[in-house]
């Protein structure tokens, strides 16, 4: 299916349910002989992993990647990367309640009527444990790009419920977002975020945010005309995400509110612009400008409250959250926005390099 493809020249295909045997995936068009520290591959997906702190899910995963393919003496040889990521601490039984109850706000009843067949163990295919193969496609993206340019990926937690960080990133110091679990550059907020997310987690609900994006040190002419706009595609990936509701690049939404006298980038001699409203891409093509962006994310929809809903028999009945689940989703979401990032930038130097244009 189409669906599990993600990429054109750079291409991820993955497999796998939340609480099957392994998740995982084939990387498909990296170009040989680029170097990979499968350590920091690792660490990447440690960013992501259930059970790192007190404000996610409990779920206690190593989510060690295993590769089988396309990697000799550390270098990739240009063949299909093979991957796993074994599931070794399922607790299936949480969802036996669900077998024939649809939940609230999930895919339980679009994939039961879509498919007529449903893995109900923690939505199985369409649950978020399937983020942990975009991250290592993303992790091997991410080196593939360094050996290629000096672009930048960095990803954050810019507001959570009403807590808003107001900064402009320019003034922010990046440093500091691995600092705190909430992955939030400014310390202060961050605290203030830990709080209000362990607060909704004892009243059994949830809460959504906001993850910010910065690409910096990016080449012009990423992108193409008219299908194949850069702006697109992360738009594409980024609501690929689970429980993103919303994208906005640049001015975004706000530039609404301005006239085009004061929205207009103007150019510089050397190419540069006096302003950054268009959020570094132009016409869908990168200016050589920051790329800067927003991912919104609605509240996790499982919550420890009992909510009435429907079954297969068409009956209304009460169900509530049981298991392991995350409060609020953005903090694990940093590195999920990281990877898609890198792997779309990652299709687009390729790109660029068979048309043998800029850069």
């Amino acid at each position: 299916m189409r669906g599990n493809i993600f990429g054109s020249l750079f291409q991820l295909s993955t497999f796998g349910e939340s609480h099957g045997s392994a998740i995982g995936g084939v990387v498909q068009g990296c170009p040989p002989n680029v170097l990979l520290d499968l350590e920091e591959i690792q660490n990447e997906l440690d960013r992501r992993r259930p059970g790192q702190s007190k404000i996610v899910t409990q779920r206690k995963e190593p989510d060690t990647v295993h590769f089988f393919s396309g990697i000799f003496e550390n270098k990739t040889t240009g063949t299909p990367i093979g991957f796993n990521i074994v599931n070794t601490n399922q607790k299936t039984k949480d969802y036996d309640h669900l077998k024939e109850t649809y939940r609230p706000s999930h895919a339980d009843y679009v994939y039961d009527k879509k498919y007529g067949n449903r893995d109900y163990r923690g939505g199985g295919r369409s649950s978020a444990r399937e983020t942990a193969n975009w991250v290592v496609g993303g992790a091997i993206a991410k080196q593939f790009i360094k050996s290629e340019s000096t672009i930048k990926i960095d990803a954050y937690v810019s507001s959570v419920g009403q807590l808003k960080l107001k900064t402009p990133y320019e003034n922010l110091d990046f440093h500091n977002i691995e600092k705190t679990p909430v992955r939030c550059p400014d310390l202060k907020l961050a605290d203030e975020m830990q709080n209000l997310i362990k607060k909704i987690r004892k009243d059994g609900d949830t809460i959504g945010g906001v993850v910010t994006c910065i690409v910096r040190n990016v080449p012009l002419g990423l992108g193409e005309p008219i299908f194949n706009k850069l702006h697109a595609s992360l738009a594409k990936a980024m609501l690929t995400i689970n429980a993103s509701k919303g994208f906005e690049y640049g001015s975004g939404f706000n530039g609404t509110q301005l006239r085009g006298s004061e929205h207009n980038d103007i150019i510089n001699p050397d190419g540069s612009t006096k302003s950054n409203h268009s959020g570094g891409i132009q016409g869908g093509i990168s200016n050589g400008m920051d790329i800067y962006f927003n991912v919104a994310f609605k509240p996790v929809a499982t919550i420890m409250m009992t909510q009435k809903s429907a079954n297969r028999q068409k009956k209304i009945v009460e169900v509530k959250g049981k298991g392991r689940h995350d409060p609020c989703v953005v903090p694990r979401a940093v590195p999920i926005v990281e990877a898609l990032t890198a792997m779309v930038l990652a299709d687009y130097i390729l790109i660029n390099r068979a048309y043998n244009t800029t850069p």
